[in-house]
């Protein structure tokens, strides 16, 4: 990445830069916008991460006489982002690594961990891509628009919330998410469309509604399902145990 900086003005102890952006022999340029190079360096300096909350960048600030007005500089600017209310990152020219969508997702809304459709597709067992980082919460259930995405987050007890998380490296971050087992315990205890009642359904569901690779289904820990099924104390849940154990025989045969 090449950057070319021109001075457009000073104010006070403050140098405000020019910049562009744009594709030139294979190079990335910025868009003309103003912001302060002083200033996003001393931040830098003091806060280490890429995301941090409003205390934090507060803190990084209070040499200034003005804080708050200084914060809606940087916003306006783009040197810093606002991921909702509180929360805040770097924008891209000033980060030090990728945003990792499901850090977000656990820092966000919380206590919660990556789970649901997102997790089935991280770990593989549903094909599709998944655009919504879905999440299971003990708090009620919110959904927040961010510039990162969609971030939904599903209700569940303490019991069940408290059974099947891992924690898993993400670019060198370390996120909870739902293991594969309870990643597909909890789609199907939330999924209000199926009643789970014949261990038959499981088949359609699973594999057609929402088309699971059956050899995936059967490389599932059986006695992790069986964990998650007491803590769950669901029909449903008991079902889809019954439903795997039966196809891990078949496969096993």
């Amino acid at each position: 990445m090449i950057f070319h900086f021109s001075q457009c003005k000073k104010n006070l102890d403050e140098s405000y830069y020019m910049y562009s952006m744009s594709i030139h022999h294979g190079h990335t340029r910025f868009k003309p916008g103003n912001f302060s190079l002083n200033t996003i360096g001393k931040i830098r300096q003091k806060i280490p991460l890429d995301v941090f909350d409003y205390q934090i960048l507060l803190d990084a600030l209070a040499e200034y006489r003005k804080p708050r007005d200084k914060i809606t500089r940087l916003l306006s600017g783009g040197e810093i982002v606002r991921i909702k209310k509180g929360l805040y990152c770097f924008g891209e020219a000033f980060r030090r690594g990728p945003i990792i969508r499901e850090y977000l997702a656990n820092t966000i809304y919380g206590p919660s961990y990556v789970s649901l459709e997102y997790a089935l597709s991280y770990h593989g067992l549903i094909p599709e891509r998944v655009e919504t980082v879905t999440s299971v919460s003990t708090q009620r259930s919110r959904n927040f628009n961010t510039p990162f995405g969609v971030f939904t987050y599903q209700m569940m007890s303490s019991p069940r919330y408290a059974t099947g998380a891992v924690f898993e490296t993400i670019g060198g971050i370390t996120v909870m998410v739902a293991s594969p087992e309870k990643a597909l315990a909890d789609k199907v205890w939330t999924d209000k469309r199926f009643t789970g009642l014949r261990i038959s359904d499981y088949d359609a569901y699973l594999c057609d509604d929402l088309r699971i690779d059956p050899d995936g289904l059967t490389r599932l820990d059986h006695k992790r399902l069986q964990a998650i099924a007491t803590v769950y104390n669901s029909p449903k849940i008991n079902n889809l145990v019954r439903y795997l154990g039966r196809q891990k025989e078949i496969s096993d045969a």
